[in-house]
């Protein structure tokens, strides 16, 4: 592969704010450190190599859910240098990583895979291409629900093919930066429709009356009395905030004095029958007596005068809302 595949880690790490999130599916990320060269065999065996080196590189990943993901990248492994040449290996990462979850913002992680690789011994202008086995070990910190960093060590086992180019294990240790994303979008929040203001009905209730007639000079309630008070009485007790008015009346026989305590008498008869046979409160029943000052027919015949003995009840109409 090129030489300027080397700097690929370099330009993704500078290119742009990465982030990641355990929520989103999806990450890229660049990484960066050292690596170690060792138990290399093959035509540099025994010669004094510098087996220290840089590495990096780039990958692209998918979690499948919350412990498991794949991994497939790119990583330059460097270089165990022998005079002005030496052992390069650099290659493609397909791995499994499997994650614990400590904290909402720290993992660990172990990665196990393949390593398909490109092995180029410059000192004697060899190279060989082939998969080993990789696995490695990790720490992995969130720092928002975008962003997150790791610390990571990665192991290579066996590359290259001896006796030439040369074969060695070779040790990655470094530091990444993840950006992970593809997490589906919040549903909008769909503000219900105002519910319209409801329109007051004004119902209309009627008014409820009865005329009580009484013999002469009595104040007893009969039977045909008390049934026609029942009306009257049910829409006191259907509506708790309206009034009886009871009104007393007799004919013109006798003083008016007389007639006039006579006829208050009627009217406290009536009201004291409605107040306690249907649970009404006094402050609610408004009694008079008119005597004989209000006749509704001529006091000169009986049947005139028995229209006159009489008590006027009844429960003014009204209105209300609903």
């Amino acid at each position: 592969m090129a030489k300027i595949l080397k700097l690929l880690p370099l330009a993704i790490l500078i290119s742009g704010t990465v982030s990641a999130a355990t929520d989103n599916p999806w990450y890229v990320g660049a990484r960066v450190g050292g690596t170690t060269f060792d138990n290399q065999d093959g035509v540099l065996s025994g010669q004094d190599l510098d087996k220290n080196d840089w590495g990096g590189g780039a990958f692209l990943g998918y979690n499948f859910n919350k412990w498991f993901g794949v991994e497939v990248g790119y990583t330059y492994l460097g270089q165990a240098d022998y005079l002005n040449d030496g052992f390069e290996v650099q290659g493609m990462d397909f791995v499994g990583k499997f994650t614990y979850e400590v904290s909402k913002s720290f993992d660990l992680y172990l990665k196990a895979g393949g390593y398909w690789f490109d092995a180029d011994n410059g000192v004697v202008n060899e190279s060989d291409t082939g998969v080993s086995g990789t696995a490695g070990v990790g720490a992995e910190y969130f720092f928002n629900n975008d962003l997150s960093a790791r610390l990571e060590y990665q192991y290579y086992n066996q590359i290259g093919d001896k006796p030439s180019p040369g074969e060695s294990d070779v040790h990655f240790y470094g530091v990444s930066l993840v950006y992970h994303w593809g997490a589906p979008a919040p549903a909008p929040v769909v503000e219900p429709e105002p519910m319209p203001e409801p329109v007051p009905q004004v119902v209309r209730v009627d008014a409820v009356s009865a005329t009580l007639p009484f013999a002469f000079d009595s104040k007893a309630l009969s039977p045909d009395d008390i049934q026609k008070l029942q009306p009257v009485a049910q829409q006191l007790v259907d509506y708790p905030d309206t009034k009886l008015y009871v009104v007393g009346h007799t004919d013109s026989r006798g003083s008016l004095e007389y007639n006039q305590k006579l006829s208050e008498e009627r009217a406290k008869e009536v009201a004291g029958y409605v107040g306690q046979h249907f649970g009404i409160s006094p402050s609610r029943v408004v009694v008079k007596g008119s005597g004989e000052l209000e006749p509704v027919a001529s006091n000169d015949t009986d049947e005139g005068r028995a229209q006159n003995r009489r008590v006027e009840v009844y429960v003014p109409g009204f209105e209300m809302t609903k």
